[in-house]
């Protein structure tokens, strides 16, 4: 142990102490020995440090910071030099304000289009995810502090979060959901893993020693600090012994005692306290640097100009008919849409950012160059249909040469704690964007989302540009590259599908009660379009640019591959060459081709660039179940070059020599993964895939509620006073969207309804305890006075102990 001196010298309280919070967002500090509190900080675009009382929903305004461009955006940039460049700006800003440790990078996978902090994370690939986390870690630690990279791991719905339990297998596991933050722990060195809320196989994930010690630690060799996600604490003693170090937010020394209880019980032996002491204890001294030479003084005008360019370097252009962009300065144009005024540029909950300043459209429109003959919103941002507001959009429109439309979804439909209902943009806005067709088909639309959006509209306008949510400068970014000054070199970071009902989770998501199963397997994003021949919308690695590349001479050997790229158009561009492999084997199910590298290049018009994209350790692994390791298939493998996924430019063959390793399946019992029509599986075939009986997927209606159970299952409760109070949650929700406070409305679900019993205890700051809680279950459970007694009687307790 590095500060095995140190820990003799504390007290068996003082180092319980230490694996909790001070207080919502700081760390304990032992001023008798010198050990400082941390400060950690919401930080995946931009700083949240709060200036007014601490919550973790975003409620409450924080400092100014630069918002940058959300994961989701920065993803489409496929620019890792460019994730680091933006994280070490972010570290920055973080050592300025005091903060230890920056709470991102967001690296779930996107397995499903509607869950609800698509916004926060990156991809649907794990590969693409892993390095462009990897950087922003480097970026943010170049500082000296810590990122924390999250959620650990598998938390692939907001719906039940915090009590869910995602059934998948174990290669799917490995493949598919660890392999980003293997890359974050091994080429970001991450300092500090945030724990997911939910289980994972039916143990929470803090408390998991499969994933906490046999992957993480021993496996991925990480020795840095896990972190809970706020609240997301079940047994501390159990998560103790799997290596979660600190449980935030503070629980007033409740889970403390818990520790101390179980060493003097000899539930557990001391050293195991003291190796995570040991492990906080280093985090706490690397990163607490010297506060009196800190960088208090922070260019925000030079960080709006890199957000900006982040910005510029991540959006998409999803269709060009005509050549209708760049736009041509000399027409008339009408500007349309309640987001040019107030542009959608971030997401919602525990990452919003109270920007430094924000670009608007209408502002720039000048300065831009554009002959802009007016402006009208078109529509209300919100949903809400107002006939008078489209019909002056439609008599502006009509004048113009041209229509700039910008559509999207508001800030209330992509929020933490709640996953969206469908994949469509409001309807107020498509019927708008129809009725100007009709009077002027020369629309180019801006969209502004964190997340897949169906698109049965397109057809009406003659360009898109996607912006995703840009940060605080994405105005500007847009209208430049509207105007040309820059070529879009963005491509998608995710598939996007026709319809909702084509996604290959579309069955079985989200978990409504107690699970989730991960039936499709592997088959999430591209690798499940590309395999099952299912059309899309957009293809994963989708862009276009304003000049055109041509790919030629390739040549593949066992180190990699190398090729040219060369600018046949008249402009200077980017162009994102990916690399996919295929096995061509058909002893093991795998997809058709997976992404295994890429970069980006920038060429002049007619210039030439020779590019190498080399193999790594995971261009040709799997995880076999039955070894229990990574093994590599003897066979030949198809190696392709492509602009986006199913734009495969060049193509080669390589045959790799293998492990060795038997194959671990039984063919014929998984036809549905061997064909890669993984989106209706049934039960029996997940089965046998998991190895184990899929658990039960409903509540048990007859049973009393305890801690893990949550608001929501009121409902059934014994107790009439629960029912009562459900039957009032589930109104005020729908009042509250009635009357327009849809944000109000999502913070009930969020905060509520879908809150664990043993939540109000672990995120009210000690306000309460589980011995009051125990006194709200009984009252839940059919005993109101004596469980009010009790309630009354423990908060005595607890006052006095204090």
């Amino acid at each position: 142990m590095k500060y095995k001196d140190l820990i003799e010298s504390m007290t068996l309280e003082e180092k319980a102490s230490l694996m909790s919070g001070k207080d919502f967002w700081q760390t304990q500090d032992i001023k008798r020995l010198g050990i400082p509190n941390m400060y950690l900080a919401d930080g995946p675009h931009g700083m949240r440090k709060q200036a007014a009382a601490a919550d973790h929903l975003g409620l409450n305004p924080s400092l100014p910071a630069t918002s940058f461009p959300t994961a989701a955006t920065v993803a489409n940039s496929w620019n890792v030099t460019l994730g680091e460049i933006m994280g070490t700006y972010l570290g920055k800003e973080a050592v300025a304000q005091n903060v230890n440790v920056l709470l991102g990078p967001g690296i779930n996978m996107k397995r499903n289009p509607l869950a609800g902090r698509n916004f926060e994370y990156y991809s649907e690939d794990p590969y693409l995810a892993g390095k462009m986390a990897a950087s922003f870690i480097r970026g943010i630690q170049s500082n000296g502090i810590a990122a924390s990279v999250k959620h650990f791991a598998v938390n692939s719905q907001e719906e039940r979060r915090m009590v869910i339990d995602t059934i998948v297998d174990e290669r799917t596991l490995r493949e598919i959901y660890l392999t980003a933050f293997e890359i974050a722990v091994k080429e970001g060195k991450t300092k500090t893993v945030m724990s997911s809320y939910n289980k994972l196989n039916g143990t929470y994930t803090n408390e998991h020693p499969h994933l906490m010690q046999d992957i993480l630690r021993d496996e991925w060799g990480f020795d840095g600090v896990v972190v809970t996600d706020w609240g997301g604490n079940n047994d501390r003693v159990a998560a103790l012994v799997t290596g979660n170090e600190l449980e935030m937010p503070t629980t007033n020394g409740e889970t403390d005692r818990d520790i101390i209880q179980a060493i003097k019980a000899e539930e557990i032996e001391e050293k195991v306290l003291d190796e995570n002491v040991d492990r906080l204890l280093d985090l706490i001294f690397t990163t607490a640097g010297d506060k009196q030479d800190a960088e208090k003084e922070i260019d925000f005008e030079a960080h709006h100009d890199m957000a900006q360019k982040i910005a510029e370097e991540s959006i998409v252009l999803l269709k060009n008919t005509e050549k209708i962009l760049p736009l041509d300065k000399n027409k008339k144009v009408a500007v349309i849409g309640d987001f040019a005024k107030q542009p959608r540029y971030q997401g919602a909950g525990s990452s919003v950012v109270n920007p430094t300043k924000l670009d608007s459209t209408l502002d720039l429109l000048k300065e831009a160059g554009l002959n802009s003959i007016g402006f009208e919103p078109g529509y209300n941002r919100y949903g809400k249909k107002n006939k008078d507001v489209a019909k002056k959009a439609l008599k502006l429109a009509k004048k113009a040469d041209l229509v700039l439309l910008y559509i999207g979804l508001d800030e209330v439909t992509e929020a933490e704690g709640l996953d969206r209902s469908d994949m469509k943009i409001p309807d107020n806005q498509v019927q708008l964007l129809h009725a100007l067709h009709k009077v002027n088909p020369n629309i180019v639309a801006v969209l502004s989302s964190g997340a897949v959006v169906e698109m049965p509209w397109i057809s009406k306008v003659k360009g898109l540009v996607h912006g995703y949510l840009s940060g605080q400068a994405g105005a500007k970014a847009i209208l430049r590259v509207l105007t040309g000054e820059v070529n879009p070199s963005g491509k998608l970071a995710e598939t996007y599908p026709l319809h909702y009902k084509d996604t290959p989770s579309y069955h079985h998501f989200p978990g409504k009660e107690v699970s989730v199963e991960h039936r499709e397997g592997l088959f999430i994003g591209y690798r499940y379009y590309d395999t099952a021949g299912v059309n899309v919308r957009f293809p994963f690695g989708y862009g276009l640019s304003y000049t055109t590349f041509e790919y030629t001479d390739i040549h593949v050997d066992t180190e990699g591959v190398t090729f040219t790229i060369t600018n046949t158009g008249d402009v200077p561009g980017m162009e994102v060459a990916q690399l996919y492999i295929g096995s061509k084997s058909k002893e093991i199910f795998r997809p058709k081709k997976e992404l295994k590298g890429f970069t980006k290049v920038f060429l002049n018009p007619r210039e030439s660039k020779t590019v190498t994209i080399s193999f790594d350790d995971k261009a040709f692994r799997y995880f076999n179940v039955k070894t229990n390791k990574w093994e590599i298939e003897e066979a030949d493998y198809d190696i392709m070059i492509g602009a986006s996924s199913t734009d495969i430019r060049l193509t080669g063959v390589l045959f790799i020599e293998g492990t060795g390793a038997a194959p671990p399946y039984e063919k014929e019992r998984l036809p549905s993964y061997y064909s890669g029509k993984a989106n209706h599986v049934s039960i029996e075939e997940f089965e046998t895939l998991l190895g184990a009986r899929v658990p039960e997927s409903k509540w048990n209606r007859t049973k009393q509620l305890g801690y893990n159970d949550t608001i929501a299952q009121c409902q059934y409760a014994k107790g009439r006073f629960a029912r009562f109070a459900f039957r009032l949650i589930t109104f005020s929700h729908w009042f509250l969207r009635k009357i327009g406070k849809r944000d109000t409305a999502n913070l009930i679900m969020m905060s509520v309804h879908h809150m664990p019993f043993r939540g109000m205890a672990r995120m009210t700051g000690g306000i309460m305890n589980m011995p009051m809680l125990d006194g709200i279950l009984m009252i839940v459970n059919g005993q109101f006075f004596k469980g009010v007694r009790h309630v009354l009687r423990e908060r005595r307790q607890m006052l006095k102990s204090r």
